[in-house]
């Protein structure tokens, strides 16, 4: 006997229900981006039964996609308007950026691994996400991009936040940036105003840190 078919549009809105919204995530754009962009058609085939699990997706490299709460509440706080330009760090699946993608004007995204960022093109090319999303591979502390932007999402963490990303906020940017270390790190939102970071803490979490900045080993004797 064939197994039915999943009905992941109804998945969907039982993830926003019974998940996002009861973590304080009422932004109506955010809910209506999550209950639409198919974050099954994101996740390896091998994973996609818990597409809308409340759980981290391991994507290779160590990487993992998301919770849907953590997506959720980066999108709301970000607060993105149809005029942002946004700099996404780490691009992993793809999601986020073709969330960000159905909320801002532009979507620029970097990811370390050439094979994800391959995949991420991929996807949001086959669901017609991609008209303003451009992926890029580099390493994103090491890479100046050519402007500045209004919102900023890192999708890793880092043990200190880098002052070059703060550097690549216009005035009035805000940057989504979990920090710290496991297991009390901390999500904020970082401020460029009047050209002075103000960072308020969100909430505690923990994240796979990106590919350098880990906290560096204390030297043991």
């Amino acid at each position: 006997m064939t197994a039915p078919a999943t009905d992941y549009a109804k998945v969907r809105e039982t993830m926003v229900e019974q998940q996002v919204r009861p973590w304080d995530v009422l932004d109506t754009r955010v809910l209506e981006v999550l209950n639409t962009v198919p974050r099954d058609a994101f996740v390896p085939d091998a994973y996609r039964a818990v597409a809308y699990a409340d759980l981290q997706v391991p994507i290779g490299h160590g990487e993992v996609m998301l919770k849907p709460v953590i997506e959720g509440r980066m999108l709301q706080a970000l607060a993105l308007s149809p005029t942002d330009e946004v700099l996404e760090i780490g691009t992993g699946s793809g999601f986020l950026a073709a969330c960000c993608g159905r909320l801002a004007r532009a979507v620029q995204s970097i990811e370390l691994h050439p094979d994800l960022a391959e995949a991420a093109r991929a996807r949001l090319a086959a669901l017609g996400l991609d008209s303003n999303v451009r992926i890029e591979t580099g390493d994103a502390l090491h890479h100046t991009p050519a402007r500045q932007f209004d919102a900023i999402c890192v999708t890793g963490a880092v043990d200190l936040i880098p002052a070059r990303f703060a550097q690549w906020l216009r005035p009035g940017g805000r940057m989504f940036v979990v920090h710290g270390r496991a297991p009390a790190m901390q999500a904020a939102l970082l401020r460029n105003q009047d050209g002075a970071s103000r960072i308020e803490s969100l909430f505690e979490t923990e994240l796979p840190y990106l590919v350098g900045a880990a906290p560096i080993p204390a030297f043991q004797f």
